[in-house]
């Protein structure tokens, strides 16, 4: 028999096969050697012969459904069961059990032709055993042949059921999984950038005020006063210190800008976003400019939630990302062909009722670093998302990033 792993209903049907063929055989049996039958002793040694066969068909893990080893054994005990029909009329009951071994081990276009041979070969055995011929003589074996037919048939639906159930359990338990380590690695660099950008908005541009008024002070002091030699060690210290503070804030930054520069790292974006469906193409207009983390963090971010909107959303064609460089801004645009949506409608393409996280978001990126953020959309017309962040400035005029 099937030695997979079943449930307990499906372990308790089996030991109830097991009890009622070897307690009809025996009831064969016992019923010829009781009733004088001249061929009792037959009865006996077929009826023995057919329970050790069974039993050892039922030990051996080669018989499985739908293998040769298991229709092999299924054919013995037939052939067995035939020899046992042939000297006894009650061996006809045995067909009923047979009925389950033929629709489990068989496959179905198989199992049904089989379970008709069977029920007629039980009507047969009874006709040709001289037995007085009453419905019932037709209708047992076809009444428990029908009832074998619906109970597997039912069981396997049952079956069936129960596997979609325990992979659909298993599928919501890994993506549980994968949903938590997403958003466990999503808070990890939501705080890299917050400590990023709290050290250089605060600790890094500290230090270089104290770096330049103590670079003015010490200007205006004479080469030999006494207070130099400390003001100048103050500053030394201070530019010591606003290094070490860059270098926290380059530790902290994303992955995606570890490897290099924000176009670099926006060119690697539109490559993985491209496929068969969907075409980013990326371009930088002006002069390239170093941008402080903060900065970088915010436009990668924007273009990386805009992308995701127009593979998740617009069913776009074609998508373009513009990295622009304006001498006292720069700027970010990311346009496609996709479906587009209302702006001002309720729901927005993000795709929640309130009108989603992403464009608040970026929306909320841009506040804090002083820039805009602008949406042009309308149905069927395409989007474009356009995030303008001014380029911060020392006090001396230049650029401090």
């Amino acid at each position: 028999m099937d030695t997979r792993v079943h449930p307990p209903v499906a372990a308790a049907l089996r030991l109830c096969l097991h009890a009622l063929l070897l307690g009809l055989l025996t009831l064969a049996a016992a019923k010829a050697v009781s009733g004088g039958d001249p061929r009792s002793a037959a009865v006996v040694t077929v009826s023995c012969v057919l329970a050790a066969v069974y039993a050892a068909g039922a030990l051996a893990p080669a018989v499985q459904p739908g293998t040769r080893a298991g229709a092999c054994w299924l054919a013995v005990l037939g052939a067995l069961w035939l020899v046992l029909l042939a000297f006894s009329p009650d061996g006809l009951w045995v067909a009923f059990p047979l009925y389950f071994l033929q629709l489990h081990l068989l496959p179905m276009r198989w199992g049904l032709p089989a379970v008709v041979v069977t029920a007629a070969a039980a009507i047969t055995s009874f006709l040709v055993h001289g037995q007085a011929v009453t419905p019932g003589t037709f209708i047992g074996p076809l009444l428990g042949a029908a009832v074998a037919v619906a109970t597997v048939l039912g069981y396997d639906a049952l079956f069936r059921e129960s596997e979609r159930r325990r992979e659909l359990i298993e599928e919501l338990v890994s993506t549980r999984a994968e949903l938590a380590a997403a958003e466990r690695t999503a808070g990890t660099l939501a705080e890299r950038e917050r400590l990023a950008r709290e050290i250089h908005d605060t600790l890094a541009q500290g230090l270089s005020s104290i770096q330049l008024l103590l670079r003015a002070a010490e200007r205006t002091l004479e080469p030999d006063a006494p207070a130099t030699p400390h003001v100048r060690q103050a500053r030394e210290a201070a530019q010591d210190n606003l290094a070490e503070a860059r270098r926290f804030v380059r530790a902290l930054t994303p992955p995606d800008l570890e490897n290099g520069s924000l176009a670099a790292a926006l060119e690697r974006l539109s490559a993985r976003t491209t496929d068969s469906a969907l075409t980013v193409q990326f371009a930088v207009s002006g002069t390239l400019v170093e941008l402080p983390t903060p900065y970088e963090v915010a436009l990668l971010r924007t273009a990386q939630s805009a992308l995701a909107n127009t593979v998740q959303h617009a069913g776009a064609r074609r998508a373009e990302i513009t990295l622009s460089f304006m001498g006292t801004s720069v700027s970010l645009d990311v346009v496609d062909d996709g479906c587009g949506f209302s702006p001002g409608t309720a729901t927005a393409r993000d795709g929640t009722g309130t009108g989603g996280f992403g464009l608040p978001a970026m929306r909320s990126r841009a506040r804090s670093l002083g820039g805009t953020l602008s949406v042009e959309s309308a149905p069927g017309q395409g989007t474009a998302v356009a995030l303008t962040l001014p380029l911060p400035v020392d006090p001396n005029g230049q650029d401090s990033a």
